[in-house]
């Protein structure tokens, strides 16, 4: 995307090197900032070695909060600064509540909430010391904001840290603006792995009927999510924090008009 300048920015991207975070990361660097990116293992290219502008590994677990000091430590150690941290790293396999562990409840709710919440304080404390402050984006989702069957545990995370991001906007303004970007299904192998079939064929159709739902006719892809946070970290976003833009495509076609013939005249398909 094209018209967003960030050079002379730092940028962490937790996640980001597959995916949604990986799509966020190439964003930014391709606007010029430098950029940082963290995850449990480094994605192959990094081993091949990236091109001199393409983000910069960090191995890190954002579950550790010793992990997130020495992260944000070395950032600050190599880059002096860092302007926009975006919290990306997230997600939960299908699991019916019923049937869900303690641990495996915990482990979500820990790595959707309390690992953002942990490493948003830590550089909101760096970017206070900063005379231009700083700008903590969260990749939240629609599963906050409305049923998740399947994954409600991902979805009480995510609602509760749209929560936190209109909190923590007033306890940490003016300095730092916080902002969330709360997508609906978005076409990466991950996301989609957990709604579709075994087979090539069976995912392909399943993609298609889920994208027949959606009034834009399609998924949202990792670049929409990208342009976004472009947006919500520059300049022409300056007035706001505590926001959340909500990425769905025209959202849901109410349930009660698929139970009758009304629903054919909302439909995104001849």
């Amino acid at each position: 995307m094209s018209g967003f300048d960030f050079s002379g920015k730092v940028v962490l991207v937790t996640g980001g090197t597959k995916g949604i975070g990986a799509a966020i990361a190439q964003a930014f660097s391709d606007a010029g900032a430098t950029v940082y990116v963290c995850g449990r293992t480094p994605p192959a290219s990094t081993v091949a070695g990236f091109p001199e502008n393409a983000p910069r590994f960090i191995a890190a677990d954002v579950r550790d909060i010793d992990t997130i000091d020495a992260l944000l430590a070395q950032i600050e150690r190599e880059a002096g600064r860092l302007d926009v941290l975006v919290s990306n790293a997230g997600g939960a396999p299908f699991a019916l509540a019923a049937q869900a562990s303690p641990r495996f409840t915990e482990g979500v709710i820990r790595l959707n909430l309390v690992a953002p919440l942990q490493i948003a304080q830590r550089a909101n404390a760096l970017m206070q010391q900063q005379p231009e402050g700083g700008v903590l984006l969260f990749i939240g989702s629609v599963s906050g904001l409305r049923a998740s069957p399947g994954t409600a545990a991902y979805g009480a995370a995510k609602a509760g840290l749209l929560n936190a991001v209109r909190s923590l906007a007033v306890e940490w303004a003016p300095k730092v603006r916080v902002c969330a970007v709360s997508p609906s299904l978005v076409e990466t192998e991950a996301a989609t792995r957990g709604h579709t079939g075994s087979s090539p064929e069976d995912a392909a159709a399943a993609l298609d009927n889920i994208a027949a739902t959606i009034p834009a006719g399609r998924l949202a892809k990792p670049g929409d999510i990208a342009s976004a946070c472009l947006f919500l970290a520059s300049p022409h976003a300056a007035y706001a924090s505590g926001s959340n833009l909500i990425l769905e495509g025209g959202g849901e076609v109410p349930a009660f008009l698929a139970a009758t013939d009304l629903h054919k005249a909302f439909a995104t398909t001849p």
